[in-house]
């Protein structure tokens, strides 16, 4: 019952900006924390951001500066904004969260950086 859903990817020109969504469902009553990964073809799955249950963020040294984490308390959602986007941010977007002190996975959104 419990699951994350994502949202927000696409194709989008170098430069140009996305915005992802992760939304937390079911029956949760504890969150520790909610981050996003990414794996990009013939690559190992890396961490990009991740945000405390208290809203500090972390981020990849990558996308520092270029991207920001955000969660919404109130829709058990987090969110991903990405501005600047390069050819190197193609990949998929996987949002994972501790939920009710158990590792849940989205499924997975495309993010193709392309002209």
């Amino acid at each position: 019952q419990v699951q994350l859903v994502e949202s927000g990817g696409g194709l989008v020109q170098p430069g140009g900006s996305l915005t992802l969504s992760c939304a937390a469902s079911g029956s949760i009553f504890s969150i520790h924390a909610m981050d996003w990964y990414r794996q990009a073809p013939g690559k190992q799955r890396e961490l990009v951001a991740a945000i405390t249950s208290t809203g500090m963020p972390n981020y990849a040294d990558s996308v520092k500066g270029r991207f920001t984490i955000s969660r919404d308390n109130a829709k058990n959602t987090v969110y991903l904004q990405m501005n600047s986007l390069k050819p190197e941010d193609t990949a998929v977007y996987y949002c994972k969260a501790i939920l009710n002190f158990r590792e849940y996975w989205g499924q997975g959104t495309q993010v193709t950086v392309s002209s």
